[in-house]
């Protein structure tokens, strides 16, 4: 699993502040929190204004890491990546199947072999509501990937995750999609999501199990990297542990079963778990709603 932190992103007040500032004390201990993660995805948005070429100051406070350049402005994605240590490495984030677009950024990563996250949303109508139709859309940029000559290990579909509180039923759609899309290539292309999505709306204290399991299920339909919360030290303990095999616990041992119930299309129902046990039961909890057998609530932990 390729881990990337999500902290260095301008929809957070403090983050914005601190990038128009320049604040660097600010935003090296944001570097500091994300250095056990591969990667670190930098939002600006459409680095424009105050934040004009702001890459030239940032990508210096990186280091070596690998980057993901996430910005809806083309020339700010491309001089990050002529002012990476290793593009080849790198990301952009990200192009929709709209032609201008899709047509620039395809260019992009194939001059610098970067890596490319598409995104499953069709330029005029949105999200498609099935996986059906974001696998439609997934097609559509392959295509142009292939006519462009970019290796497929390059590419890194998202399905695009919905909040569970808004949009339920949402989270197995987008379960689905990476099935489909794992199973539909050879050879096989890459998948990602910005897992912090699911939990968007929910109480704070109901945040970080939701994004575990979520991040788990995932896992199990084929998931190769994730946009993440770095702070989440457990989810990148969960993370390692099912790359490796390694459960420590018995509640290792649930995510592990959960990750392949998903992988062979089972249900929560045909998982065993200690009733007992507050902590697997709110897992439980949380994937019966993640994949909509129960209805969300901000209390579910307590039905």
């Amino acid at each position: 699993m390729i881990t990337i932190g999500e902290n260095i992103h301008i929809i957070s007040k403090s983050v914005r502040e601190a990038l128009e500032k320049k604040d660097e004390n600010f935003v090296k201990n944001l570097i500091k929190i994300q250095q056990n993660l591969d990667c670190f995805d930098l939002n600006i948005g459409p680095g424009r204004g105050t934040l004009d070429k702001i890459y030239e100051w940032l990508v210096g406070l990186c280091g070596d890491k690998n980057l993901s350049f996430d910005s809806t402005n083309p020339e700010a994605i491309e001089l990050g990546l002529k002012l990476a240590k290793n593009p080849s490495e790198c990301f952009i984030n990200s192009t929709t199947n709209e032609p201008d677009k899709l047509e620039r950024l395809t260019t992009l990563a194939l001059e610098y072999d970067c890596n490319l996250i598409a995104l499953a949303l069709c330029a005029k109508n949105g999200i498609p509501k099935d996986a059906d139709g974001r696998l439609e859309i997934v097609f559509e940029i392959y295509e142009k990937c292939m006519e462009k000559g970019i290796s497929s290990d390059k590419i890194f579909f998202d399905p695009l995750i919905l909040p569970v509180k808004t949009a339920q039923e949402q989270g197995i759609e987008a379960l689905n999609t990476i099935h489909m899309i794992k199973e539909s290539f050879d050879p096989q292309v890459n998948t990602i999501i910005g897992l912090s999505n699911i939990s968007n709306g929910s109480p704070k204290e109901l945040r970080p199990l939701l994004n575990r399991v979520y991040g788990v299920l995932a896992y199990g339909a084929g998931l190769d990297a994730i946009i993440m919360d770095a702070k989440d030290t457990e989810l990148i303990r969960i993370f390692k542990m099912l790359d490796n095999n390694s459960p420590v616990s018995k509640t290792d041992e649930l995510y592990i079963n959960l990750s392949e119930m998903i992988k062979n299309f089972k249900t929560p129902e045909e998982i065993s778990f200690d009733k007992n046990s507050l902590d697997e039961q709110n897992i439980i909890k949380a994937a019966e709603v993640l994949l909509n057998k129960k209805i969300y609530s901000d209390s579910f932990t307590q039905v």
